[in-house]
């Protein structure tokens, strides 16, 4: 049985200015409709996932801000770090970690973000760590 990640809400104070970061962050909108004054679905997608966020008036009702944890995949984080900072997106430097380069950032409320660079270790240099220390 297949399971795929569809939709994931995304608390936010202001459905405008959350609508307009992330289509500056390269999100497309895909939909924006308001069913009531109670009830208004927006819809982002970041571009190449099949996954999309969504956001509006009486999606949930999680503290805006609140979400923690959200990562995306990209092919280079020097260059996300860069386009992100010429489209005025407050960005963490790159982090180098030993499972990945990353970077950074939070939406207008808080909401905080990963973009992971998928780094695979050069597997003599990890044989060669395991061997040193094993050695003493």
């Amino acid at each position: 049985m297949d399971m795929k990640l569809e939709l994931v809400a995304v608390p936010v104070t202001d459905v405008d200015r959350a609508k307009e970061f992330y289509v500056r962050l390269g999100f497309n909108a895909d939909h924006d409709h308001t069913v009531s004054p109670e009830l208004r679905f927006v819809q982002l997608t970041p571009p190449g996932s099949a996954c999309s966020i969504c956001l509006g008036i009486g999606i949930t009702d999680a503290e805006p801000g609140s979400v923690r944890g959200m990562q995306m995949v990209i092919a280079d984080a020097d260059e996300a770090h860069a386009t992100l900072t010429e489209r005025g997106i407050e960005v963490s430097p790159v982090a180098d970690l030993a499972w990945g380069r990353f970077v950074y950032f939070t939406d207008p409320d808080g909401n905080a973000w990963a973009l992971q660079q998928i780094v695979i270790p050069d597997l003599d240099e990890v044989d060669r760590a395991a061997a040193e220390a094993a050695a003493g």
